[in-house]
């Protein structure tokens, strides 16, 4: 008989800037008490980011009319943050230099996560999706 996978976490948000301050806690607190030392620190600061580009970039109406949506699961030794927003933009890694305000979001994200990408979704907008690797108490 196959194991049953758990029901996946999820949320939208407005996409305004308070969101971000909701969208951490509530991801990190979906997370099993075991892991929260483990993969909390990392799993907030890749919320923020994500949710953050959305907000900036993706959102394409009034804060109050558009939502960013977060989903979260565990699959494959990995927790899962898919983050969508209504945009047709497809993020990408950039270089900035020393003295650029901005631009480094997704090169933070490069660098915590295990493994991440940009989907278009199947009906309109985009989701970057990012795993973080985690081991199983046995």
């Amino acid at each position: 008989m196959p194991e049953i996978p758990r029901v996946p976490a999820h949320w939208r948000f407005p996409a305004h800037p308070a969101s971000v301050r909701r969208a951490r806690h509530a991801v990190v607190e979906s997370l099993p008490d075991v892991l929260r030392p483990r993969l909390g620190d990392d799993l907030t600061l890749l919320t923020s980011e994500l949710v953050s580009n959305a907000i900036r970039h993706g959102a394409r109406r009034p804060a109050d009319e558009e939502l960013i949506e977060l989903v979260l699961w565990p699959a494959d030794g990995h927790y899962w943050l898919a983050v969508s927003d209504p945009g047709a933009g497809k993020p990408a890694l950039a270089r900035p230099d020393a003295d650029s305000e901005g631009g480094r979001g997704l090169v933070l994200v490069d660098s915590l996560a295990t493994a991440w990408a940009v989907r278009p979704r199947p009906t309109c907008g985009t989701s970057v999706i990012a795993g973080l690797a985690f081991q199983q108490s046995g």
